[in-house]
């Protein structure tokens, strides 16, 4: 029998930053520094596109309206979007699936989707759901007050342990008192502020960090008002609780938000931890699923302000507002002016084949690769996008791209 080959990448190519760049002195993350230090010229090295150069401030939700109470199902399709979008598929790979609705102001809310209910693997995407879970956690402990949430998940101080174990994706170094900077992948050893982790997690698709973040969600479950607990406390915790009900809590932290948005299981399902020895400390429940209806419901909920509270909405969509490299979907030239609040995630299995050499996102088992995208033009466009796709023995990220820019002219035009 031929030895079969594992290759298991959730998307993480560690170089595409999110935040805010002048989000330092609200969050407390680090990197944010050295950003701001190469705007000004300070640092040399490669500065941001236009797009992403928007303020905090300037961050909002798109959808606090009476267009927004009107989005609790996606509207029929529109007929000419729909067209040309299915126009973009006959020669491309079957399994492209996609959702997306443009949510221009001033204009109709238009609609179109190809094989909408089509579910796969969501790799890194699924890391969307901890982010809900975070901050849905954060309102159980402090349900009056936004402020409070913010200084907790800035001075809250964690360590990486052993659920870092095993990640492949580097993460961000930066110290703004000496300048030192450097990436590695996350060690046992590892600090950062709950603020840090979450970027990771969101920003260059950590494992380890989502793993981390994941199971604070779980310590917030289950210690409440008392959280965070002590390194004694902690450690006796994982020791001693059944797996059984560590299982419930870890399954109801991610899930029931979804759940809340009216994302069903069959749409949107996070059902593991994204490092091995996390899945051992914290066993998980089903595997992952998800579809592009999954996806766009999300967004639209973002926009809505649904995710929990507005403001808790809106900080999720600054978290995932890329402020440095752009890749995959993102990666479109055609979009380097537009503000992207983006995820794109990927997973790969490969086994011996004649005349096939298996390379990072070129599994012929399957070959998940999926995006969603919120896309904001300075002439006001607004529309998102939710890609997936399974296309076998290559690597799809330049088809992608390519997809992205096709569609941006169809909106646009």
């Amino acid at each position: 029998m031929k030895k079969i080959l594992l290759l298991l990448l959730i998307s993480g190519i560690a170089l595409s930053f999110y935040y805010p760049i002048d989000g330092f002195k609200k969050t407390g993350i680090r990197r944010l520094v050295r950003l701001e230090r190469i705007l000004s010229g300070e640092i040399k090295d490669t500065k941001p596109v236009p797009g992403a150069l928007k303020s905090t401030d300037q961050i909002r939700l798109n959808l606090m309206n009476k267009r927004g109470d009107s989005l609790g199902n996606f509207p029929k399709p529109d007929p000419v979007l729909q067209k040309k979008i299915e126009q973009l598929f006959p020669s491309m790979d079957e399994s492209y699936s996609l959702a997306m609705m443009e949510i221009t102001p001033g204009k109709p809310v238009r609609f179109a989707s190809k094989k909408i209910s089509s579910s796969y693997m969501p790799g890194s995407v699924a890391k969307l759901a901890v982010a809900a879970g975070l901050f849905t956690e954060l309102q159980r402990l402090y349900p009056d007050s936004f402020e409070k949430r913010q200084e907790l998940l800035r001075t809250r101080m964690v360590k990486a342990d052993r659920w870092c174990i095993t990640n492949v994706h580097t993460v961000p170094f930066f110290n703004p008192e000496s300048g030192e900077f450097f990436k590695r992948v996350v060690q046992p050893q590892d600090i950062f502020s709950l603020y840090e982790w979450a970027d990771h997690m969101l920003s260059v698709s950590s494992n380890a960090a989502a793993s981390i973040v994941w199971k604070e969600l779980v310590l917030m479950r289950a210690f409440g008002r008392q959280y965070p607990v002590s390194e004694a406390v902690e450690k006796n915790f994982w020791a001693t609780t059944p797996k059984d009900s560590l299982r419930v809590w870890s399954m109801e932290v991610v899930n029931a938000p979804m759940a809340k948005i009216g994302i069903t299981k069959d749409d949107f399902w996070l059902g593991n931890l994204f490092t091995s020895e996390g899945q051992k400390m914290c066993p998980g429940q089903g595997g992952s699923k998800a579809t592009p209806a999954g996806f766009l419901q999300y967004l639209v909920a973002m926009e809505r302000g649904l995710i929990v509270d507005p403001l808790s909405s809106l900080e999720i969509k600054k978290l995932l507002y890329i402020t440095d490299r752009r890749i995959r979907y993102a990666a479109s030239p055609d979009l380097a002016s537009a503000a992207l609040y983006f995820k794109s995630g990927s997973l790969y299995k490969c086994k011996d084949e004649p005349d096939f050499v298996c390379g990072k996102y070129m599994g012929n088992v399957y070959n998940y690769m999926n995006s969603v995208a919120i896309v904001e033009h300075p002439d006001g466009t607004v529309y998102m996008v939710a890609l997936m796709s399974n296309v076998l023995r290559k690597n799809s990220a330049n088809d992608h791209m390519a997809l992205a820019s096709r569609i941006d002219k169809i909106v646009r035009n």
